[in-house]
Parts: C-alpha cells; sequence; structure tokens
C-alpha cells in the first residue's frame, strides 16, 4: 500500500512538473496557421511578435516560383491558411475556387491600405485578397561606368556593353522588356509582335552577349561582373542605398508593375487565425518593419508616411502616375499564347 501510495506521489509530481514546464514554454501555443510564402519576404520579429501577441504559432514554407505554389494548392496535400498569390495568378485561384472571401469585418486594417493598390482588375472589390507588397522590374547600372543618361531598355542592346549586360533568365520578363521597348502591351497576344520580341531578343544575343540568370545579378553588378542589369525593384533600391554608384531606374517605356497580396485557400483549417495574421501584419507599425527589413515598397499609405522622406518620395519606389501608367500588370495567357512565348523562348535560349 505504502509503495502504491509513494507511486501514486511520484505520478502527481511528475505531472505537476511537466504542467509548469509546458505552462512556461514559449513554444506553448494555443493553434498555429500555416502560411505559405515566396523567398525571405517577411521579418522574422514580425512573425514572433505576432505569435506573442496571439498564442498562434507561424509554420512558414517557402516557394521560389509562382506556377509551383499553384500546383502545392491546387493538390490540397498540404492545407495552408495563409498563401501570398502574385497578381498574374489571381484570378486562376479565384477562378477554380482555390482561395475564399475574406470577411472584411476581421481584417479591419485593410482600411489602411493606399486606393490606388486596391479594386484592381485583377480582384475587383479585394473580395479574395490584401495586398501585402508591390513593386516593378526595372534597371540597375554602375553610374562610375556608364556616364550616358539610362532611362531607357534600349541600353541593353548597346554595343558598347557588350558582356556587361544582366537579364532576366524569365521568360515573361525578358520578353516583356523586348515587347516594351518595341511599343507593344507586355501581355501581347498577337504572333506577329510575339515574334518581333524573339527577333529582337536573338539579335541582342548577337550584339551584346548578355548574361543570363536572376538572383545572382544582385551579387554581380556590386562585385563589377556587370555593369546594367535587369533587376527587381526591391533588390534594386537597396543596392542603390547600400552602394553610391549604383542607380535603380524604371524605363520610360514602362515595364512590370507586380503586386503580391495575402489570401486564404479555400480548405484552411485556420481561418479565424488566417484572418488574424493577415490583419496584423497589414497593420502600419508591421507594414513599416516588413518593408524595411525586404526592401520593397508597401501598399500602406500610413507606414508610407514613415518612412524616411528619401524612400518615401522617391519616385522608382513609389512612382508617379505618368509612370503608373506606362506600367502593366502580367496577365494569365491563354493556353494557346503561352505556347507561342514558351517556343519563343525555348528559341532564344538555345541560340548561343
Amino acid at each position: 500500500m505504502k509503495r502504491l501510495f509513494k507511486l501514486l506521489n511520484l505520478s502527481i509530481c511528475i505531472a505537476m512538473i511537466s504542467i509548469f514546464f509546458v505552462g512556461c514554454s514559449k513554444n506553448n501555443y494555443s493553434e498555429e496557421i500555416n502560411f505559405f510564402n515566396y523567398g525571405e519576404n517577411i521579418d522574422d520579429e514580425t512573425v514572433k511578435e505576432f505569435e506573442k501577441e496571439y498564442g498562434i504559432k507561424v509554420n512558414i514554407e517557402t516557394f521560389d516560383d509562382m506556377e509551383a505554389m499553384y500546383q502545392k494548392v491546387k493538390g490540397g496535400g498540404v492545407k495552408y491558411d495563409v498563401v501570398l498569390v502574385s497578381d498574374a495568378f489571381m484570378p486562376r485561384m479565384i477562378n477554380n475556387n482555390l482561395i475564399q472571401e475574406l470577411n472584411k469585418d476581421n481584417i479591419p486594417n485593410i482600411s489602411q491600405m493606399d486606393e490606388e493598390y486596391l479594386n484592381l482588375d485583377i480582384d475587383l472589390g479585394n473580395k479574395y485578397s490584401v495586398p501585402y507588397m508591390f513593386g516593378t522590374v526595372g534597371l540597375i547600372y554602375n553610374k562610375d561606368v556608364i556616364k550616358e543618361k539610362v532611362d531607357s531598355w534600349d541600353i541593353l542592346w548597346n554595343e558598347k556593353y557588350k558582356g556587361q549586360i544582366f537579364m532576366f533568365d524569365t521568360y515573361r520578363d525578358t520578353l516583356g522588356v523586348a515587347l516594351k521597348k518595341l511599343g507593344y502591351s507586355l501581355n501581347s497576344t498577337n504572333e506577329k509582335e510575339i515574334k518581333e520580341a524573339e527577333e529582337l531578343l536573338l539579335n541582342q544575343r548577337k550584339l551584346v552577349d548578355p548574361i543570363y540568370g536572376v538572383d545572382n545579378g544582385t551579387v554581380m553588378i556590386p562585385a563589377g561582373e556587370s555593369d546594367i542589369n535587369m533587376i527587381w525593384s526591391g533588390e534594386g533600391l537597396n543596392l542603390q542605398d547600400e552602394y553610391p554608384n549604383l542607380e535603380y531606374v524604371v524605363p520610360k517605356e514602362g515595364a512590370n508593375f507586380w503586386i503580391d497580396s495575402l489570401c486564404i485557400p479555400s480548405n484552411a483549417t485556420n481561418v479565424e487565425g488566417a484572418e488574424k495574421f493577415i490583419n496584423f501584419v497589414s497593420d502600419k507599425e508591421s507594414a513599416l518593419r516588413i518593408a524595411d527589413e525586404i526592401g520593397y515598397t508597401t501598399p500602406n499609405k500610413e507606414a508610407r508616411l514613415e518612412q524616411p522622406k528619401e524612400v518615401r518620395n522617391n519616385p522608382n519606389a513609389y512612382m508617379t502616375k505618368e509612370v503608373m501608367d506606362r506600367c502593366e500588370i502580367y496577365v494569365d495567357l491563354p493556353k494557346d499564347v503561352k505556347r507561342l512565348y514558351d517556343d519563343a523562348w525555348i528559341n532564344i535560349k538555345s541560340n548561343n
């Protein structure tokens, strides 16, 4: 009997100690959400603050290609509660019922967003999405080497810079540049125009022997391995801040304007937690911190007012209406048109 009593006391003590440690653990979350995000696209501090305030663990999984994101969400093997969706994929996600309508009563911070980035054609009325970050594809160049004015895509065909020009190894971006240079839409569905863009890029390979890549361009230009690069605005503006000899510009012909938004998948298991998370990162303080950390421009008008003057008034970050009117959001092209782009890109890349 005494042995049983001792064992019972021991069991109670162990249980109490376990409860004590669980209660004190920083990892004692009452619930969790799964966030499918594009690369390193949020700062750790914001995530930690959300977890601390709400007791909700944020499990982050990343992707580096929107098509891969789409296929994984569509497959449904993993259920996500929040997913980052780019402009071109938004209509496809909506039309295929992969994301659900938002209860905006639970996301009041959407009111902090600038009207300019709301109610876009990709999601009229923002029924399914809350803007998160936006930017452009533009040019960054080395002012120590390139003394002429850089304001046009034309410079990417200038033989003076042979072997020093960096192009994106992505067919929509690079064919889009050629289309804009020709005065066409970067969403052209015209076979003749797409063929002209193909020929222009084939000619570029002969003239300047461009370097093709993606993220490596951000390392090459400060190292002096290239002098003028296609680049995303966030990386371009960050490099400009770090290196006085580098400057980011949006060409006068216009460029791709992109906007990434936060959505809740149709099969989300924690919709309430997802709403809390989206609302939290849409708050001024969070938006300001995230923009400062990752370098992209925020659609949060209140956060922008808190940014340094040289950031909030930079026309290559927060563009004027004149520049914005020349920029375009990518649309999801029909399959037969995609085939034209694919064929053109294969031909361009195979002609070394």
